[in-house]
């Protein structure tokens, strides 16, 4: 599924209000530069503060959260963070590359009257065509005054079709609750804003006597107020740290919730790909303090945070009511995991149309007397499985039992109160008449590291060569891992060239490549040239993956900054490159178990490796499940 950056990921789309010609920009060029100085959470490169224009330093930059707001685009991207009467034609949509992507439409609304479904893309508003174009723009072309016209042009099954709609008020609610099955409360939440976490509160109050799971809907939410996702976050967790922040100059905040849980039970959390910024937040939370667990797909991946700069905070650079979005901070989870590009994993990796049957399925009610026809499945919690209802939809079941990581602990029932017999879903699908795929590569037992491999393509985060196989034993060129962490890492297709002279935008692992340098990962040599297929020694791997841990958990990243080259100097890294010890000492000698040991995080000991000797895609993709397993990224 390709991943799309939406041009606004703070909340939800809303096309909804008024349409105005933008306005002359007020800041100057001077000034944004100085502001992304001064506030951005990486050095920002004089490349791109000597582009001529704000558009062409943004661009440059290659910060899809980092924008200039013209105040009509302002007022607009504040009206879309709460529940709100707007006037419009009632859609929530999604900027993409072919469009404006509409993910539902408002019961009662001018587009719901005209016909437009779930699942067209605008493409045109009153002539001008809005492919390309900011979500902000797109969306005050259809905003309007209550009562006038607007054509729009969308496409459906690749149909193009136009309609006239009559904007109107509509009231748009971010957050519902209902109680379903007699036992299942069901919040859905479409963005996090000033009313969010009240809703939470009082639709957990008002069925908390009657539920005894949850389940929390966050698909297609892109986000919103971070504490607005701490505090529901909190309804189910209880008291603590829900997420941190870290700026530029690696100054750590927090946001805590400090009241009580308002259940005792477990949520389950549906996240797809357009899931971002608090919403993974909040599932991030949910899973680290074991309140639950998430299914659905990959969500997007946004583990940055804005400061929005306006009038209010700086009146004398934005005196018209302009303003400008600059990434800041990095989020972390409570274990201290960031969220961006990688996203959450969800612990069911299922397709998005069975999301919600499959919740269901596990949300069943415990057996009371007798487990006989009951699957129960120990996975964070307990859940419990009607094998009677679930013949019902022999679809829903046979992708939640292919969907089971190998560590997935599986139990069938065999009578009475307590009766239950070890099974595996094999054995589960073949009882119940189904069929069972493992997620297995065919030379997968030529590894050294089975289960781990199992396991990363379970979730999707490994992939074979052309062949379908793995190759484990064969040797790793730099070109395949970048390929490999990119896969793992969720990585976009980067917009800017390559910058090595051997390695051509066009090739097969351009993309790859340039992202992980992006990220700081990987480098090339003093001549300009990165050698995609030269083999990667042992040291190499393991200081691009020590690099790795450090970005994606601050734990890791504050275990290299804060210890010194005398306190790595451990008689195992005597034969390392100076330049490889740092990230040889985290990944092997850094972690302690809870009795004092060391915890290795690499595929041998590092005083067993051999620094220069050529690296396996075995021993890479072990030490990638290690890193993302111990870290807690991976939820197996």
């Amino acid at each position: 599924m390709t991943k799309k950056y939406f041009s606004r990921l703070t909340a939800a789309v809303l096309s909804l209000a008024l349409l105005a010609v933008p306005p002359a920009q007020a800041l100057t060029v001077e000034q944004a530069a100085g502001l992304l100085e001064e506030f951005y959470v990486d050095q920002v490169p004089q490349s791109v503060l000597d582009q001529p224009t704000i558009k062409e330093m943004l661009d440059a930059l290659g910060d899809p959260y980092t924008e200039y707001f013209t105040p009509e685009e302002y007022a607009a991207f504040n009206s879309t963070m709460s529940d709100t009467s707007l006037v419009g034609i009632g859609i929530v949509s999604l900027q993409t590359e072919e469009g404006l992507f509409v993910d539902t439409v408002l019961e009662g609304s001018p587009a719901e009257k005209g016909g437009l479904l779930a699942g067209d893309i605008i493409v045109e508003v009153d002539g001008y065509n809005i492919v390309g174009e900011d979500s902000d723009t797109s969306i005050a072309r259809i905003r309007g005054e209550e009562g006038s016209q607007v054509q729009i042009a969308y496409l459906r099954d690749g149909a193009r079709k136009t309609v006239i709609l009559i904007r109107a008020t509509v009231v748009v609610p971010a957050t519902t609750t209902e109680l379903i099955n007699g036992h299942i409360g069901y919040i859905s939440c479409t963005t996090f804003g000033g009313e969010t976490a009240q809703h939470f509160q009082e639709g957990i109050q008002k069925y908390q006597e009657e539920a005894d799971v949850w389940i929390v809907d966050l698909r297609s939410n892109t986000g919103g107020a971070t504490q607005a996702a701490v505090d529901a976050a909190g309804y189910f967790t209880g008291p603590g740290t829900q997420a941190y922040l870290r700026d530029g100059a690696n100054n750590y905040g927090g946001f805590a919730y400090e009241g009580d849980s308002l259940t005792s039970y477990p949520v389950i959390v549906l996240m797809d790909e357009y899931s971002a910024s608090s919403s993974e937040l909040f599932a991030a939370a949910i899973r680290d303090h074991e309140a639950g667990i998430v299914i659905g797909t990959r969500t997007f991946g946004k583990g940055v945070a804005q400061t929005v700069l306006d009038k209010t905070y700086m009146p004398d650079l934005f005196p018209d009511g302009d303003a400008i979005k600059i990434t800041s901070h990095r989020f972390f989870s409570p274990g201290g995991n960031s969220t961006d590009q990688v996203g959450i994993i969800p612990d069911l990796l299922v397709e998005p149309s069975l999301i919600y049957g499959i919740a269901l399925l596990l949300a069943g009610p415990a057996p009371d007397t007798d487990t006989s026809g009951t699957l129960r499945l120990d996975l964070g919690w307990r859940w419990f499985i009607d094998l009677k209802e679930a013949a019902e939809f022999p679809t829903i079941l046979q992708t939640l039992l292919n969907a089971l990581p190998p560590t997935a602990s599986l139990w069938l029932g065999t009578g009475g109160a307590n009766g239950w017999q070890k099974t595996s879903a094999a054995e589960a699908a073949e009882t119940c008449g189904l069929e069972y795929h493992a997620s297995v590569f065919p030379d997968q037992e030529e590894s050294s590291f089975a289960v781990a491999v199992s396991i990363l393509k379970t979730y999707g985060l490994l992939h074979g060569k052309e062949d379908g196989l793995f190759h484990p034993q064969d040797t790793l060129t730099r070109a395949e891992l970048c390929q490999m962490l990119a896969v793992a890492l969720n990585c976009t297709i980067p917009v800017n060239e390559s910058p090595y002279s051997d390695v051509a935008d066009d090739a097969w692992y351009a993309p790859a490549i340039i992202s992980m340098t992006n990220m700081g990962l990987v480098n090339g040599n003093e001549n300009g040239e990165f050698r995609p297929e030269d083999p990667v020694d042992h040291q190499q791997l393991i200081t691009i993956l020590g690099r790795l841990a450090q970005w994606v958990n601050m734990y890791l990243y504050d275990a290299v900054l804060e210890t010194t080259a005398a306190e790595m100097d451990v008689e195992g890294l005597t034969k390392y490159d100076d330049w490889a010890k740092p990230s040889v000492w985290l990944l092997s000698y850094s972690q302690k178990g809870y009795f004092g040991n060391t915890l290795s995080l690499l595929w041998s000991s590092a005083d067993k490796i051999e620094p220069t000797a050529a690296s396996t895609r075995d021993e890479a993709a072990y030490t990638l499940y290690r890193i993302l397993s111990y870290t807690g990224i991976l939820p197996a």
